[in-house]
């Protein structure tokens, strides 16, 4: 059962539904062995591909679903709902690699890579994050690619990055003129197949156990100059666009999770017997749950106003204004939300809600992140602070 809201219509509630059911039955019973071995069964992309979830937002032409930005949201809150795991690797696929190649690509890197993207046969991560420059991604970065030819070659490293282990593609950043700092960096389709890339080391993660996370390396890595996305030096625009689309889809990555804390904790609050009663009768628990149901509802509602604020958001677009400020706000918001709600449904679980093998422990560990990835509170802050202080 979704929640009705005024921001989406009547079809993209049915989108939802549907999305919950089929990810239900598909995914759901993985969630318990992906946090044991943090691994991602190899079903899941050709499974998705297949049912038309990869894409969301390419064009038919190219394999994709064709859908606009708000649908896209919606099935990947209900995505989240079913496993956090499968939503964030999804996020990382469609959003932060397939969008930024349809949005900012050559038609021929279109044409190459987007159908094998959007069927599944391929996996997409984007390499942004490097050991020394979490924050201030593109300020302290560090990679670099020389011209030589008609080639780029690749040298850095980058960490914390969702997807990088199993991915086929990556969008990675580097600096072409390390000169002009921030704005000499340019964005890169690399293969993982090319000779000098390879997977340093798959990371162990507390939480989102299941999406693989892992540090890439590039080491005289050799790249055709034709596999630039944007223009030459032009990196900035394209993650700055990006990075505010990606603010705005993780709002449902976490409310997705908080969603599903939720729905857990009134069951078990229903079922859990003390002093002969079931807990949900306490007061105490009642309030907990009415806390946790109006911060969800708080973060949704402003997740969706930004969604459709994203609407249409162009290349090039983002990174600045009103739409950057927004989706800060409201990705802080959704990640403070998604913090409180699992931290009251721990509560709520008492005793078996700290057992590491729990439905609501795997939550409880997966949450966290969302202050800290995309991005951290404390940047987030500065980003609306910038904004509301400019003119």
């Amino acid at each position: 059962m979704t929640h009705s809201s005024h921001f989406i219509m009547p079809e993209q509630e049915a989108l939802a539904d549907q999305a919950y059911r089929f990810f239900h039955d598909a995914f759901f019973d993985m969630n318990a062995e992906m946090d044991d071995t943090d691994d991602l069964p190899a079903s899941v992309f050709p499974t998705l591909g297949k049912m038309g979830y990869l894409g969301l937002n390419v064009p038919t032409q190219y394999g994709g679903a064709g859908l606009d930005f708000t649908s896209a949201c919606v099935i990947t809150e209900e995505l989240s709902r079913v496993s956090a795991a499968i939503g964030l690797t999804h996020v990382a696929h469609d959003n932060l690699c397939v969008n930024n190649i349809y949005r900012n690509a050559s038609e021929e890197m279109r044409q190459k890579y987007l159908p094998g993207l959007c069927d599944g046969s391929l996996i997409g991560a984007l390499g942004l994050t490097e050991p020394g420059a979490g924050s201030d991604a593109l300020g302290s970065m560090k990679t670099t690619a020389r011209k030589d030819g008609d080639d780029y070659v690749l040298n850095g490293t980058k960490i914390f990055i969702t997807n990088g282990p199993i991915a086929d593609i990556v969008l990675v950043y580097a600096k072409t003129s390390p000169e002009k700092g921030a704005k000499g960096i340019t964005a890169f389709i690399v293969e993982t197949t090319t000779p000098g890339f390879k997977v340093a080391q798959k990371l162990n993660k507390m939480g989102f156990r299941g999406s693989p996370t892992g540090e890439l390396v590039f080491d005289e890595c050799r790249v055709p100059a034709k596999n630039i996305v944007g223009k030459l030096d032009g990196g900035v625009a394209v993650t700055m666009s990006g990075l505010d689309l990606e603010r705005a889809i993780v709002c449902f990555n976490a409310t997705g999770i908080s969603r599903r804390a939720l729905e857990i904790s009134i069951d078990y609050a229903k079922t859990r017997q003390q002093f002969k009663q079931p807990i949900a009768s306490f007061q105490m628990v009642q309030a907990m749950l009415a806390d946790m149901y109006t911060e969800i509802e708080v973060a949704r509602t402003l997740a969706f106003r930004t969604a459709a604020m994203c609407e249409g958001l162009e290349e090039g677009e983002g990174g600045r204004g009103e739409i950057h400020k927004l989706t800060a706000a409201a990705i802080f918001k959704a990640a403070a939300a998604t913090s409180f709600v699992l931290d009251k449904a721990v509560q709520i679980h008492g005793g078996s809600g700290y057992m590491r093998d729990t439905e609501v422990n795997r939550l409880f560990r997966t949450g966290r992140v969302l202050e800290v990835g995309a991005g951290t509170q404390e940047v987030r802050k500065l980003i609306i602070a910038s904004e509301l202080l400019k003119n």
